[in-house]
């Protein structure tokens, strides 16, 4: 069996078991899954469902969602359709099957543009929303890019396709097949190598300056990128520049922005001197020798991992100061990092290299210590069996694309059995589900509602700030009660849709608004949300349940009853007042909802326990390896630090007790100390690993 037929199994398996469970269609099931992988790919920053269909043959309309408001990304207007088929097979098609595909969503454009089309349909319909959505914002749209999610194989070519005429505003297309979502899935490489050649499509080799040794680690260059071509290579290339980057562009709202377009429209031959450049880095880079020295040919898969807001204005002022750009240069520094070494070393550049807007560059980045502490939590953590089932579970942390599939994928047919019953798909969750699940207890709906990249790097943010003043919360304890959160969202998730109150649309917006409300009216003098119970029987109680789905209830009234004058309910979800509307209403959840409850010092007497054992045992591990280590070991580090001179007396203290062992053996706080001079001394070079 092929990897894509067995992708392509799994993947139908997945979806009819999410349908059935949750009570949907199949090709919704399919949007949901697979528009996730979409924003996770830099593809688009957020996606609403929006199903709409009508005529046949060549008056047929079709779009099933969009990205979002245009307004928010740059002036890009997504418009989503699905090619979904229910089969056991793996179905293909090729370049002549994708204009009926297209085609329909190009004629739903049209239509939606005016408004007799948005007047003639009910308000509370998807299309009207969008349609609103596209005449209001229509004269800040500068390019519509159509997206076709398909779980066949698309076995043609992308090169030019005839589509229905649509003059006003350029139209770009893209593909997302089975294959291409199965590559994505296995590795987080969904497309192909992104090579920037200056020769043939900007005219020549751009003139460079290395600024490394021969049979330097890595290889570095000195740039002077002319304003219009970085434009124009931005308008081809778009967000996938950025992927590495900790944020997106921020349009013109910040200060930082303003002044970078200011400068290009008023004195753009003082952009050089003002502005500081990009930090960028690429998998390889293609050089020649000119007339005038060393010069890049090509770039393989650029990323600018400091300077999205200067790329970003400059791009901006295509539109706004075309004419100046012909005056703008920019700076640019260039790594070439080799693939299998870009995940340690693109983070540290980005952090470095961030100081406009300042971030936590690394919390975006799977090889930072949360990820890293909640993948071996993740591995080790087990919880015990649901009443009814037989086999105790963990959950799996994919800290970056393709671990679970890839890791699966290695076992012999019986060790893959073993495997699925020690981490079930359902158990399954990623970076951004993290950040969905603790920003929905937080109170943030509003923000999860904008999307998994937006709430993602506002989360990393806080995150990032409340690590590097301590780490020690975020213990075995918080990623059980982190579980807990996960059962309470993935619990929601799969009840809402059954409901009878439920019309369909919205459900990912009721989810983090049904949890927040709870956790918030949880919330008491001296009470919070009892979410060790939660954990130890990796259930939701009946109880909850109830309070839970009566929160969802109210959730989806003020979601689709937003204030006169606001007609998207998708982008109401996404505001500060909607979360406002819902917040301050109270609910009776009934006497039973008590016992969901525990006492604030009961929760906090668990938080110490728990922090205590660990203490215990790390002096005991400490302990077991300063002893297996021996004496003779430990007189060496000994005899090393003291030549050096960089041992405290209380390190040469402690270090003489360890270089005595068994006559006198270290407690354990002084093993913890030993293992830290060890780690010093390493450090500093004075020890090998």
């Amino acid at each position: 069996m092929s990897e894509l037929v067995e992708y392509h199994q799994n993947l139908m398996a997945d979806i009819r078991r999410e349908a059935d469970a949750s009570g949907i269609f199949p090709v919704e099931a399919f949007f949901d899954r697979m528009t996730e992988r979409l924003t996770e790919a830099g593809e688009l920053e957020v996606a609403d469902r929006a199903y709409y269909q009508s005529g046949d043959g060549g008056q047929r309309l079709r779009i099933d969602g969009y990205a979002g408001d245009p307004r928010q990304s740059e002036g890009v207007l997504g418009l989503i359709v699905c090619d979904f088929v229910d089969s056991d097979e793996v179905q293909t098609f090729g370049r002549g099957d994708v204009p009926p595909i297209l085609n329909p969503l190009i004629r739903f454009l049209k239509r939606a543009r005016t408004e007799k089309f948005r007047d003639a349909l009910n308000e509370v319909s998807p299309a009207f929303q969008v349609s609103d959505l596209i005449i209001t914002t229509w004269s800040r749209v500068t390019k519509v890019k159509l997206i076709l999610i398909s779980n066949r194989q698309y076995i043609g070519r992308s090169d030019t396709l005839k589509l229905a005429e649509f003059g006003d505003v350029p139209i770009t297309w893209s593909v997302w097949d089975l294959a291409r979502f199965e590559r994505f899935d296995r590795s987080g490489q969904a497309r192909e190598d992104m090579v920037i050649d200056f020769a043939r499509d900007f005219g020549a080799p751009l003139p460079a300056l290395k600024a490394s040794q021969t049979g330097a680690a890595l290889e570095s260059y000195l740039l002077i990128v002319p304003g219009a071509q970085l434009a124009a290579i931005y308008d081809k290339w778009g967000a996938r520049l950025l992927e590495a980057n900790v944020r997106s562009f921020l349009q013109a709202r910040a200060k930082t922005n303003k002044g970078i377009q200011k400068t290009i429209k008023d004195e753009p031959e003082l952009f050089f001197p003002y502005n500081n450049g990009l930090s960028t880095t690429a998998d390889a880079v293609s050089c020649v020798r000119t007339d005038d020295g060393l010069s890049i040919a090509s770039i393989s898969n650029l990323q600018i991992v400091n300077g999205a807001q200067t790329t970003g204005s400059i791009h901006a002022s295509l539109k706004s100061a075309k004419d100046q750009l012909s005056q703008v240069f920019v700076q640019m520094k260039l790594t070439v990092v080799p693939p299998d070494r870009s995940e340690d070393i693109v983070p540290k550049i980005s952090e470095y290299a961030n100081t406009q807007n300042k971030v936590n560059a690394a919390d975006f980045f799977s090889n930072h210590p949360l990820h890293i502490r909640i993948e071996q939590f993740s591995r080790d953590v087990v919880f015990a069996a649901r009443e009814g089932e037989r086999h105790d579970s963990k959950w799996f942390y994919e800290r970056s694309r393709g671990q679970f599939i890839n890791a699966r994928a290695r076992l012999t047919p019986a060790q893959q059995k073993k495997f699925d019953l020690e981490f079930p798909k359902a158990q399954l969750f990623n970076k951004t589900d993290l950040a969905k699940f603790e920003y929905s207890a937080a109170g943030h709906p509003h923000i999860v509602s904008r999307g998994a990249q937006k709430n993602f790097a506002e989360f990393a943010k806080e995150i990032g700030e409340a690590w590097s003043k301590s780490n020690a919360m975020y213990d075995e304890l918080w990623y059980r009660r982190l579980i807990a959160k996960a059962i309470i969202f993935r619990h929601l998730e799969a009840e809402v849709p059954k409901q009878p109150w439920y019309e369909g649309g919205y459900r990912a917006n009721i989810v983090t608004y049904a949890m927040a409300k709870v956790f918030k009216d949880a919330s008491r003098e001296k009470q919070v949300l009892d979410l060790d119970a939660i954990w130890r029987r990796q259930a939701v109680s009946q109880p909850l349940q109830r309070a839970l789905l009566l929160a969802a209830a109210e959730a989806n009234y003020v979601i689709t009853h937003p204030p006169s004058g606001v007609r998207n309910m998708s982008e109401w979800a996404k505001q500060q007042a909607c979360w406002s509307g819902l917040e301050g209403r109270r609910l009776d959840y009934g006497d039973d909802f008590d016992g969901c409850l525990t006492l604030q010092e009961t929760a906090r007497t668990n938080e110490r326990d728990q922090r205590k054992k660990k203490r215990e045992t790390d002096g005991i591990s400490a302990q077991s390896e300063v002893v297996n280590r021996g004496s003779e070991f430990w007189r060496e580090i000994l005899v090393r630090g003291a030549a050096d001179r960089k041992l405290t007396p209380k390190d040469q203290q402690i270090l003489q007790i360890c270089a005595s062992m068994p006559r006198q053996i270290p407690s354990e706080l002084q093993s913890k100390h030993a293992i830290t001079v060890l780690e010093r001394m390493r450090e500093q070079g004075l020890v090998a690993e």
